[in-house]
């Protein structure tokens, strides 16, 4: 049988041409990475270790959390979670691994997490299951069903020997399966999921809420997935007070507010009950990190080597100290941040928990350090490393359509640096430095890192956060500064926010903008003002609406055609011009974002009246001072929900190629149109050849009769090449979703936002898609981000995307992004790093927020999907994060091989 011919090469034969290279042709040989550096002997050694490493997960933390709070059912709830959390942290079995200086996890395992189902236990069921089915009718387990795991690396995507696979990505022992599915149990009707579905459904318009999700028009719910998260914490108090001092601190304050209802009739008494929640959250921490000194102990008197030897005791000494005490000396404050950082981790599910500008956090340390010549540079570097490792080892456990579908395995700990201090100067120091060389030197997934990009930073830093870029790792992405702090003001002004805090922000998650605060911190009688997050989650609110399946059912009236499923009441209008397109597409935007923040809040609700994050807000301003925990109103800002989209490059190119064919240039009707799209063009669709690319889809038997359409569909005009047409439909369609997001309501009675970003959604919502007006075909992956051109339709260089890109207002959204592939050969050498940087520059002065590379060969990723084997240690920029080339799922790895390449910049 003779091979059926691909889009590309249909193409080819008409001399139509969608190149997904810009600036020439690459060199004839493949070009690896510029930028290669090893990590220090220990590091990588540790590093190797994390290649050998499957994620795994353990039932020690749950089991000791269930068990304890089944047994205090009497007790005041936030005092009955404390008493759990701090049985659960009590009882974790350390585990120190040889050459480790850094220590501590969320599991005994090297690279493990575990379930919490407390928040959440239909998915842990297997199918057939009445709760797996009764997960699967409210559409929770909708974009589980759609998600492609990556087949190598640490996934455990099937069950082997005596190891069960778990949401597609983690391995669990098979004799802790009955204590995971006894606890899971235990948790059914008790759970945020289930006791948020009761009460979701006495929302008007619930079934139509169901409807969205089993759709994947929502990609997922926040409430009982990932509660928290897409924020920076903040380390201010332990580092200033010590764990023992904030214990005196809550037996004070205790004292202080005991009976008194401070004048608040609503959360006034709670503030008794949450001083003694934190007290009792803070002797767990204690107790899990005197049980590793305790080990570190032990392992040091049965060991003879000597180097080893002292290597344990100096970890248990680190760990005696900073159990009690504020730390003094950069090592300490390391082990601090990272060890309280691990503990926010455990105490929920949480992704993109960012360190925030860590390198001006610690930098009081570092700097009396090397003055004193207690360290040197060198050890600093190391440690650095070390601390990459650790981060990298971390993992979320949450379903497969969230761990797969969103993060693609990633946890998003994102590193700040750059930006501005308090009094407006630039912020970027020398240990800021010695982050990126780590960076590079020792290159893995986490903590990923941002620029804030400022013009005041020092040509220095910045070359070395573009030497670091050139290691082709992907990061670090940069952020402009301005914008943000742009963002910070208008979001947060009515909550007091200043221009001087304004300046304290950081990115969470992924891309997320998260508003900060200053605190002074004291070091040997010297006053540091440092930055940390002040905010509650920053990307909690309505998950991943997809643009183009809304524009979808708005073409068909209501329908979701791939499922045959009525999602949205029927419109039955004639939709006989553009304006009432997109008349009706608002309609239906905004019923959505009404229905699913509604139901978004109570499952919110559910969480903070029984899953009350302890531990993490006595960490944020203003928790402590105020008694409030978050469910109460205790941070200091509390306007952070949101609405995150998807898809937007191939919703404007849509509504633009049916505006100018069908109503403009009138060469087709919508009938026309819409039987074209639902004939996915005369092509297979993406699931039946196993290619998510457009380029590679494979035309059907019969399929002819729809070229000229598909055709004209392709060439019509594209966001990303300076065309007004497209682009006027672009900024119309900003300003509209900027504003009309701010209309709704978050429980904490404060407006939402628009958060325009994929992180890996893009392949399970194009996977759910039928084609689209643009061209685009069936289940294959919209394009990335919100300003990323559709793979191969930007043809006019970068400049030309930039200036698209920006002509609507960054700063009225948390965020944009825009990917960017490049060959290295473009920005090789002091010269081309110099190109990079003003290219850059000239992005960010015309009021871009976000920009990231991918510097890499088309060809070497194309080689690691045919050879992954041989690529283990390779890594891409997906949409907002790195990750491991192969961990991602195909439908991703297509994606990112078929973005355009520039060959000069």
């Amino acid at each position: 049988m003779a091979k059926t011919a691909t889009l590309a090469e249909i193409l080819q034969q008409k001399g139509i041409s969608l190149e997904q290279r810009y600036g020439g042709e690459p060199p004839a040989d493949m070009v690896d990475r510029e930028v290669q550096k090893e990590p220090t002997p220990r590091a990588k050694k540790l590093r190797d270790l994390y290649y050998q490493t499957l994620s795994s997960a353990n039932m020690e933390f749950p089991y000791w959390y269930t068990r304890t709070y089944a047994d205090n059912i009497h007790d005041v709830p936030i005092i009955r979670r404390a008493k759990a959390l701090k049985a659960a942290y009590s009882h974790l079995t350390p585990m120190i691994f040889p050459g480790e200086k850094l220590v501590m996890g969320k599991t005994h395992y090297y690279r493990g997490s575990f379930p919490m189902p407390w928040l959440s236990e239909g998915y842990y069921m297997a199918k057939g299951d009445e709760l797996y089915e009764d997960a699967k009718q409210r559409g929770s387990t909708s974009a589980d069903e759609l998600v492609k795991w990556g087949q190598g690396g640490g996934n455990v995507v099937k069950s082997f020997g005596k190891v069960v696979s778990l949401a597609g990505k983690f391995g669990i022992r098979q004799e802790e399966v009955p204590a995971l599915l006894k606890t899971a149990r235990w948790w059914v009707g008790k759970s945020v999921e289930d006791e948020s579905a009761k009460y979701e459904a006495l929302v008007p318009g619930y079934a139509f809420k169901t409807a969205l999700m089993r759709s994947v028009i929502c990609m997922f719910e926040s409430g009982f997935t990932l509660p928290q998260g897409r924020e920076v914490t903040n380390y201010y108090y332990p580092l200033q007070y010590g764990l023992d001092g904030l214990i005196r601190m809550c037996e004070e304050k205790a004292g202080e507010v005991a009976g008194e209802a401070g004048g608040d009739l609503v959360s006034g008494m709670d503030r008794l009950y949450f001083y003694q929640a934190a007290k009792l959250v803070l002797e767990g921490i204690q107790t899990w990190i005197l049980n590793y000194a305790k080990e570190a102990r032990r392992l040091a008197s049965v060991t003879e080597e000597p180097v080893q030897k002292k290597e344990y005791e100096e970890i248990a000494e680190v760990l005696e100290h900073i159990a009690h005490k504020p730390p003094e000396t950069f090592r300490q404050a390391l082990q601090m941040q990272y060890t309280i950082h691990i503990g926010v981790l455990n105490e929920d599910a949480i992704s993109g928990l960012s360190p925030g500008r860590i390198g001006q956090v610690l930098y009081p340390y570092f700097e009396q350090d090397i003055e004193a010549g207690r360290i040197t540079e060198e050890e600093v570097l190391e440690l650095l490393e070390c601390h990459r490792v650790k981060f990298t080892c971390i993992d979320v456990f949450a379903s497969a359509g969230v761990v797969g579908g969103v993060l693609s395995g990633n946890t998003f700990n994102n590193v700040s640096l750059g930006g501005l201090t308090k009094d407006g100067l630039p912020a970027a120091n020398r240990l800021e430095m010695l982050i990126l060389e780590a960076g590079i030197t020792c290159a893995c997934p986490q903590p990923t890192l941002s620029i804030l990009y400022d013009e005041k930073l020092p040509e220095e830093f910045l070359l070395k956060a573009i030497e670091c870029v050139k290691t082709g790792t992907g990061y670090p992405a940069w952020m402009n500064n301005r914008v943000g702090m742009e963002f910070m003001l208008n979001q947060y002004g009515a909550e007091g926010m200043t221009p001087e805090e304004a300046r304290a922000w950081a990115i969470g998650g992924c891309l997320e903008s998260s508003p900060g605060s200053w605190k002074p911190l004291t070091l040997r009688g010297k006053t540091y003002w440092i930055p940390g997050g002040s905010g509650t989650p920053t990307s909690v609110g309505v998950h991943f609406l997809a643009l183009p399946k809304i524009l979808e059912c708005v073409l068909f009236n209501g329908k979701d055609m791939r499922t045959g499923e009525q999602v949205f009441e029927p419109h039955n209008r004639e939709i006989d011009s553009y304006e009432t397109l997109v008349e009706i597409f608002k309609d239906y935007f905004e019923k959505a974002v009404d229905v699913l923040n509604k139901c978004n809040n109570i499952q919110h609700d559910i969480w903070r009246k029984n899953n009350m994050a302890i531990w993490h807000s006595i960490l944020k301003p203003d928790c402590l001072d105020r008694g409030l925990h978050i469910g109460n109103g205790g941070y200091r800002f509390m306007a952070t929900y949101n609405v995150e989209t998807c898809g937007t490059a191939n919703f404007i190119n849509s509504l633009a190629a049916i505006k100018k064919l069908v109503f403009d240039d009138k060469k087709y009707t919508l009938e026309q149109m819409k039987d074209a799209i639902l004939n996915n063009f005369g092509f297979k669709t993406a699931e039946e050849i196993g290619s998510y690319s457009l380029l590679q889809q494979e035309k059907r038997e019969g399929g002819q009769v729809y070229d000229d359409i598909h055709g004209d569909c392709l060439m019509a005009p594209k966001m990303g090449n300076d065309d007004p047409y497209v682009d006027s439909i672009l900024k119309a369609y900003e300003e509209y979703v900027c504003e009309v997001t701010h209309k709704y309501e978050s429980l904490y009675a404060r407006p939402l936002y628009v958060c325009q970003i994929s992180v890996s959604t893009h392949a399970p919502q194009g996977a759910a898609t039928l084609a689209t007006a643009d061209g685009r075909l069936a289940g294959t992956t919209y394009a990335d981000g919100s300003m990323s051109p559709y793979p191969g339709t930007d043809v006019n260089g970068p400049y030309a995307v930039f200036n698209s890109a920006t002509v609507w207002n960054h700063a009225e959204s948390q965020n944009s992004q825009l990917n960017m592939k490049v060959h290295p050969t473009a920005v090789k050498g002091l010269e081309g790093a110099r190109k990079l940087l003003d290219l850059t520059r000239a992005y960010m002065r015309k009021g871009g927020f976000h920009i990231q590379y991918n510097i890499v060969d088309s060809r070497v990723l194309r080689q690691a999907q045919e050879n992954p084997e041989e690529h283990r240690d390779l890594m891409v920029r997906v949409a907002g994060f790195t990750q491991y080339w192969v961990e991602i799922g195909k439908a991703i790895q297509d994606e990112v091989i078929a973005r355009t390449e520039y060959e000069r910049v």
